[in-house]
């Protein structure tokens, strides 16, 4: 039964965290819980002695939060990538958490955790933006291009396939001295070796 379990092959640093969080969250919580999530699931390797930009490979959140001044002086301090997407792409990957409150405040039942997931699938949000308005011409970039429909519901079944795992759900942090809140969530991209590796 093992031997039809595909073999992965782990890509060390290159995790990327998505991130959702309400208005005026600071630095400090954004830090402390991005250490925890790397620390607790055995993320961060040698990297994270390294610093943060050591042990991931950027932040992904949606476009509203782009601008949160926490995040900002985050990245800036330490060197990471951020990219952000809005909500209608979000809201077309299908998560292992998705949120009501969250679908009914920000038109998309996920930003963490599916932030995350087009991130390490390295999406080409503007391309799949035109897809949904009926420009079929357009194409997916990605690692591999892509051609889509118009009718595209569900970037899921692409992401799996393509090797993007969400390896750490989304995990809701709050600071005792802060009344605000961060979710982080941990995606990568784990492609099957390659039989020459396997043969190897």
């Amino acid at each position: 039964m093992s031997d039809k379990i595909p073999k992965l092959q782990r890509l060390s640093q290159h995790f990327w965290v998505g991130l959702g969080c309400q208005q005026g969250v600071s630095r400090k919580l954004i830090e402390t819980a991005i250490e925890q999530v790397l620390r607790e699931n055995q993320l961060h390797q040698s990297g994270l002695a390294k610093g943060f930009g050591g042990a991931i490979a950027g932040l992904a959140t949606i476009n509203n939060k782009a601008s949160e001044v926490g995040l900002v002086e985050f990245c800036q301090l330490h060197n990471i990538s951020l990219k952000t997407y809005p909500a209608e792409i979000l809201r077309l990957v299908s998560v292992p958490n998705p949120g009501e409150i969250t679908a009914q405040v920000m038109g998309t039942p996920s930003v963490a955790e599916a932030a995350a997931m087009l991130a390490a699938g390295n999406i080409d949000w503007q391309s799949t933006i035109g897809l949904q308005v009926g420009k079929n011409e357009e194409q997916f970039s990605t690692h591999q291009s892509l051609q889509l429909n118009a009718h595209l519901a569900n970037l899921t079944p692409y992401l799996i396939d393509i090797g993007v795992r969400c390896l750490v759900p989304k995990q809701i942090f709050r600071l005792n001295d802060e009344p605000k809140a961060v979710t982080i969530a941990v995606a990568a991209l784990i492609p099957p070796l390659s039989e020459n590796n396997l043969a190897r």
